[in-house]
């Protein structure tokens, strides 16, 4: 009995020490350095067991291996024995667990963890942590884009975790986070200092379109384009470059984002001060065109102080042409001062202000009479536009193109390009109107009753025979004699009593240089002769009858 009984102690207790000496597969054991040779240190981790393992997992990612003989080191234990009878054991393994553990926890407390990067992948780097190795995409580098990762590699350095799954060995880690929290901290910091209308020194560190960056000491602020000069700048690179030092105004600080606009245009004084004072209306200035647009042009009076001139004030005659065609960018141009609003910092400017109007120099050099001659630019159903010069034009209407006829019988024997010869007979400058007429350079009626006025007997010759009365001509001049008009006795109101070629006396009753026309009448002799006679020989009151009076007046004429 007592034999069994010590046996069974006996065997508690080998067992007690197998247990106690032999450590499990799959776990972080202590051993010691009991060798170092081949690049490899040779490790007892009890039990009469030993194992290698490469210098290389001794070492952190780009330092030398720190391990010697009699060091006390953890390894994982993978197996028992391999197929060399040795115990396969690795560091790696051990400092991946052990930094698991560290990196679970702090994750839990939302707690940085420090690492190095030690090499690139597809999307980002790789992290050691410790001995687990983590994922830092690429976007998580910086808060900007890194061109050149290379200062950063093997340098130890604070790290976010963003996830983690153990179960899987990934881990995904961020220095983004962390230099964006310092610098929210510095941000902090260098706003509570400042103060707006403060006038600061700043290093440009970025340029745009439509502005720059400045660093203020730890913390960036807008320059806008606009608040850069009073003049205008095209692009932020026009007067600033990446590196510069410049001092500019604080205009405003957002407390809640952080947000600071800046400006340096604040620091100079504003030219629109003395706008009223140098430019006063009607003055005439010399400027440069900086910008053109559909509705005008914008011409820089100085540094900072620009003026429209709008479409309707570029041309006396260009009126639907795009300002384009006018002026071109950066040419020097005269212009006048026609308006200033000093509170919407506004002028308006003139350029066909600074030349004479053309229809005012027309009507000067070409009174009505004048004749002239241009090229046909237009035909429309109305009249001729004549180029004239100036570039402006004057219109033939279809009433003045022709004595004989209608006008609009002739037009068409009119085309674009043809020179023409007219007479001026209408200048209206306020309304930019020129009338022509090219029938008034026929001045045959003119010459023909020069002489003849309201009154005048005249002798005409009988050229057609109507219903209505009788046409006559007098030197070439044509004029119509109403059946009315051919006696003061209706019984001999008769055409017919006329025959072609007879010689007429006849009054002139008017007389239309615009028609050219003789107003004429038979009727009207007679009644003047009548009357004339009444006055020579006698009057009715005298008892005389006035077959006695026109008698004597006859027998006067006979003797």
């Amino acid at each position: 009995m007592c034999a069994k009984a010590s046996m069974e102690e006996f065997e508690a207790l080998l067992n007690e020490s197998f247990e106690m000496d032999t450590p499990d597969e799959g776990s972080v054991v202590k051993g010691k350095v009991i060798a170092i040779e081949a690049g490899q240190a040779i490790i007892d981790v009890g039990y009469k067991m030993e194992g290698r393992v490469d210098l290389k997992e001794f070492a952190n990612p780009g330092e030398a291996p720190e391990i010697s003989v009699g060091d006390e080191v953890e390894v994982y234990l993978d197996r028992v024995e391999n197929a060399r009878g040795e115990a396969s054991i690795s560091r790696d393994k051990a400092r991946r667990e052990e930094a698991w553990d560290k990196l679970e926890k702090a994750y839990a407390d939302d707690a940085r963890v420090e690492g190095a990067i030690f090499g690139r992948v597809k999307g980002g780097f790789t992290v050691d942590l410790g001995g687990a190795v983590a994922f830092l995409p690429g976007s998580q580098v910086d808060v900007r884009p890194v061109r050149d990762a290379g200062p950063l590699m093997g340098m130890k350095q604070p790290f976010q975790i963003l996830k983690m799954d153990r179960r899987r060995g990934n881990i995904v880690v961020s220095r983004r986070a962390i230099l964006e929290e310092s610098r929210a901290e510095q941000r902090a910091e260098v706003i509570g200092k400042l103060t707006e209308g403060d006038a600061v020194d700043g290093v440009v560190k970025n340029i745009t379109e439509y502005g720059a960056f400045v660093d203020l000491g730890g913390v960036d602020g807008l320059l806008h384009v606009t608040d850069m000069a009073w003049r205008r700048v095209n692009h932020p690179n026009e007067i600033l470059a990446i590196g510069e030092t410049v001092k500019v105004q604080v205009i405003k600080i957002n407390k809640e984002t952080h947000r600071i606009s800046l400006g340096m245009k604040q620091l100079q004084d504003d030219p629109w001060n003395a706008v009223e004072g140098k430019y006063p209306l009607n003055s005439v200035h010399t400027g440069r065109v900086t910008n053109i647009t559909d509705y005008g042009a914008f011409v820089e009076l100085e540094p900072g102080v620009e003026g429209l001139v709008h479409v309707s004030e570029m041309s006396w005659t260009k009126k639907n042409v795009h300002p384009g065609k006018i002026v071109s960018t950066s040419q020097e141009v005269e212009v006048m001062v026609l308006e200033i609003d000093t509170a919407k910092r506004r002028v308006s400017l003139g350029l066909k202000q600074t030349m004479r109007n053309p229809w005012e120099v027309f009507a000067e050099t070409h009174p009505v009479g004048t004749e002239v001659e241009g090229e046909v630019k237009n035909i429309t159903e109305f009249g001729l536009f004549i180029g004239l010069e100036n570039d402006i034009d004057g219109m033939v209407h279809l009433s003045d193109l022709t004595w004989e006829g209608r006008g609009e019988d002739v037009i068409g024997d009119y085309r674009k390009g043809d020179m023409v010869k007219a007479i001026v007979t209408e200048v209206d400058v306020e309304k930019e109107r020129i009338s022509l007429s090219v029938k008034a350079l026929d001045n045959s009626f003119s010459g023909a009753v020069e002489g003849v006025k309201r009154g005048s007997i005249i002798t005409v010759e009988v050229t057609a025979i109507e219903d209505g009365g009788i046409e006559v001509e007098y030197e070439g001049a044509k004029s119509f004699i109403r059946r009315s008009d051919l006696s003061r006795d209706r019984a001999e109101q008769r055409p017919e009593r006329f025959g072609v070629g007879d010689k007429v006396d006849v009054r002139v009753t008017n007389v239309d240089p615009k028609s050219r026309r003789l107003g004429l009448s038979i009727k009207a002799r007679e009644i003047a002769e009548e009357k004339e006679a009444v006055e020579q020989y006698g009057s009715s009151d005298a008892g005389a009858s006035l077959g006695d009076i026109l008698g004597a007046a006859l027998k006067g004429d006979d003797n």
